[in-house]
């Protein structure tokens, strides 16, 4: 463009100069012309050339000029484009700015809820470098273990493992190496207090946004909760199976005892005072009942005790046990806190006194110089159980709490105390069945019991029995002579000493007999000879056909058939659902003449009883 226009410039000036020159010239010949004659000595036609030159160079320019407007129009055209591509890369800056700015936000969105995921978290996090130090924990850490993050960084998590064969250690041994994720392995880790606490681990690499390794990361959760909860459950069925055994234990040797009873029985009611050897077949039989309370303890931790249940005010029960203690050991100071509104709860008032004497008595030895007993009453919810070793039913308890100053226990004496034969007493001192019969009489009454202790701070033992709105009723005055009959009876037992024994105490009691030895056995003579038995006594456990079974059928030949039902186990699980049905009324084996006499003429004597209330109400008497 600058030499198109220093051309034109140029042109121009040649063309003006040739315009100058042929405008001189012109006026030099007319001057010529005029002024002289010597007009050959300037050629005429010069000036023309002079204008021909000047013309050619306006008609240069003027091609020039259209040149040069070509070269502006194609620089517009390019400058053109040049500022549409311009606007267009902007407005692509600006979209990409925008996408930007939006994925940032995104990102850091992200972020927050990435960083607020892990601060939230209820699980402890930290995150390793390559060389095995922390770079980050989460609040929950501080919460689990104490530690703040200033305190942790460039530290390792207190793994606590028992041996190097510990899961825990060949975890982290295969991740460091191998890179392999473990999860859920469990193991143990100290606090900054000192606890030794139970935690599920899972752990695993994790890396940059280039797939590089970065470190580690470990996620830690406190399992200690149902760690105690699997103790207290493989407690529990560890107590269940113990007691099971002692159960079975106990209702057999209730059925041996069943015959030496009986056959005392027999002499006695044959032979009087005067008898040479009366005096020691008495001993023998206060001896025997002895055995027998043995075994209702062992059914007592086994829940299969001899339980007669009724509506019992425990403040009465606790007042009369206590003082019956006190007055066996003076030194130790009792201090009664009674609620004086207490609810009141069904109970057989016997065994809940047997398992507060043996808690009495545990805290006596606890105190061999002399201290202070608590006993405190209270009504409560099962929302005021919380935290206990179980979970109540819903619905409304009495608490029994009994506190002693005694020496306590440490945690290992505490999860064996409610073990059948589990004494700390030297040999011969005990025999270990006390609390053992005190935990199966509660359990067996629907309640529960705890206990919390430390060495040098005394024992601490709640019991809660389900609350009852049955009203107490009047004590019945009891009989103290033996009553005959001339009934029918129809004994139904398997054990062969039973069938015996039984059969001769009730000929002596003046009743006719029929025996049988097994349920279907029982079935087929009852369906022979309805119209000549009375009643029926009747063994609950047998090995062909149950008790249960053996009512149904009988209740379907004759619907008005009295029962008592018969067993070394208690009036609990089966014996009440046959009472429930309408069965008549229970005996606990062994028994002597004189309860079973008393019993025989309760189900004969009463008459008109309903299906369930009647069968229920024989359990008071």
């Amino acid at each position: 463009m600058r030499r198109i226009r220093f051309a034109s410039v140029f042109l121009f000036a040649i063309a003006v100069l040739f315009f100058l020159l042929g405008a001189s010239a012109e006026w030099h010949n007319l001057s010529l012309m005029n002024a002289s004659q010597n007009y050959t000595d300037h050629p005429q036609s010069l000036h023309l050339l002079f204008f021909l030159g000047g013309f050619l160079a306006l008609c240069a320019i003027y091609f020039a000029e259209k040149l040069e407007v070509k070269a502006l129009s194609s620089i517009n055209a390019a400058l053109q484009d040049e500022i549409a591509m311009k606007n267009r890369t902007e407005e692509a800056l600006r979209e990409s700015e925008k996408k930007n700015r939006a994925l940032y936000s995104e990102a850091k969105k992200a972020e927050e809820a990435y960083h607020s995921l892990i601060q939230s978290s209820a699980d402890a996090i930290v995150t390793y470098d390559l060389e095995g130090k922390t770079e980050y924990i989460n609040p929950a850490f501080t919460r689990m273990f104490g530690w703040t993050s200033e305190e942790m960084i460039g530290k390792q998590i207190p793994f606590d493992p028992n041996s190097k064969e510990d899961p825990a250690v060949a975890g982290i041994k295969n991740l460091v190496e191998n890179g392999e994720s473990c999860n859920s392995f469990e193991t143990k880790c100290r606090t900054k207090d000192g606890r030794l606490i139970d935690v599920s681990v899972g752990a695993s690499r994790h890396h940059d946004y280039e797939g590089k390794s970065k470190g580690t990361l470990f996620i830690l959760r406190d399992i200690s909760e149902k760690k105690r909860l699997e103790a207290q459950l493989h407690y529990i069925e560890r107590m269940e199976a113990i007691g099971t055994l002692a159960g079975g234990i106990a209702h057999d040797f209730n059925n041996l005892m069943m015959g030496m009873l009986g056959n005392i029985s027999l002499i006695l009611y044959d032979s009087g005072p005067d008898y040479p050897h009366y005096e020691r077949l008495k001993t023998i039989e206060e001896l025997i009942q002895s055995g027998s309370e043995l075994t209702s303890q062992l059914l007592g931790y086994a829940r299969k005790g001899k339980y007669v249940l009724g509506p019992v005010n425990l403040n009465k029960i606790i007042k009369e046990s206590s003082v019956t203690f006190g007055r066996a050991r003076k030194e130790i100071v009792i201090h009664r806190e009674l609620a004086d509104d207490l609810f009141t709860v069904k109970a057989d008032a016997s065994q809940i006194e047997q398992a507060l004497m043996n808690l009495f008595i545990n805290a006596g030895d606890a105190m061999p110089g002399g201290g202070e007993l608590f006993l405190q009453t209270a009504n409560v919810s099962d929302k005021d159980m919380k935290g206990k070793p179980y979970t109540p039913k819903p619905g409304k308890y009495v608490m029994i709490k009994v506190k002693d100053s005694g020496s306590g226990m440490d945690q290992k004496t505490i999860t064996r105390i409610f073990e059948p034969f589990f004494t700390t007493k030297e040999m011969g001192r005990g025999s270990g069945l006390g609390l053992a019969s005190a935990y199966g009489i509660i359990k067996g009454h629907d309640g529960y019991i705890n206990v919390e202790s430390e060495k040098g701070r005394g024992s601490v033992f709640c019991i809660y029995l389900p609350a009852s709105e049955v009203p107490i009723p009047k004590v019945p005055e009891i009989p103290e002579y033996i009553e005959r009959g001339n009934e029918t009876i129809l004994l139904v037992d398997d054990e062969e000493i039973i069938i015996d024994v039984g059969a001769q105490l009730l000929e002596r009691l003046g009743y006719t007999v029929l025996e049988a030895r097994g349920g279907e056995e029982a079935v087929r003579i009852y369906r022979e000879n309805r119209d000549k038995i009375d009643m029926l006594i009747l063994d609950m456990i047998m090995p062909d056909i149950g008790g249960g079974e053996v009512y149904d059928e009988i209740k379907k030949i004759d619907p008005d058939v009295k029962v008592l039902l018969s067993s070394g186990y208690s009036i609990n699980g089966l014996a009440t659902e046959i009472l429930k049905k309408g069965c008549n009324g229970f005996i606990q084996k062994p028994f002597n003449m004189k309860n079973i006499a008393k019993k025989i003429r309760e189900v004969l004597k009463e008459k008109d009883r309903s299906a369930n209330g009647g069968s229920l109400k024989n359990l008071g008497q």
